[in-house]
């Protein structure tokens, strides 16, 4: 299938498509993961991957794609959502070089910036090691992804 959007669909009680997040989420407060959960699953699906990245982010690397915020897989079919704060499933190394979620925190005065969470279903049984990096883990698994889609959420810092 490739990377084109289906009909998979993810939200948050914590904000709505392209709402604010609200700075519990953010490296200004907890810094915790929102909940989010997912519905519309493809059938075959037989694990999850989620990611969170912003492509706003005034980066110099040569091919970096924004920064990436949370890299989370081996999420069993069986799982359409997460806590607040979740702490299961496996974590993969963000742009702060830490695994597991970091909140957003542009830079000063950069404006509103967009986090999109990508769900992404999978027809394959996960098991990836820990602290894959949002590139190693799309590597690997883009010849199993069936569907995936986005929530898109804002935040601006001072």
């Amino acid at each position: 299938m490739g990377f084109a959007l289906s009909k998979i669909e993810l939200i948050s009680s914590a904000f709505q498509q392209r709402g604010n997040i609200p700075k519990s989420y953010t490296g200004e407060g907890d810094d915790v993961s929102p909940p989010l959960s997912w519905s519309h699953v493809p059938g075959g699906t037989r694990s999850f991957a989620l990611i969170c990245h912003d492509p706003d982010a005034p980066l110099v690397t040569p091919g970096s794609y924004g920064f990436v915020h949370w890299v989370l897989y081996n999420i069993p079919a069986s799982v359409t959502q997460l806590a607040e704060g979740e702490k299961n499933f496996t974590k993969g190394v963000n742009s702060y070089g830490r695994n597991g979620y970091g909140g957003p925190m542009p830079p000063e005065g950069h404006g509103i910036h967009h986090y999109i969470f990508w769900i992404l279903a999978l027809d394959v049984e996960s098991d990836f090691e820990t602290g894959l990096s949002m590139e190693q883990l799309l590597k690997e698994i883009e010849p199993n992804v069936i569907g995936m889609n986005r929530l898109v959420g804002t935040y601006c810092r001072g």
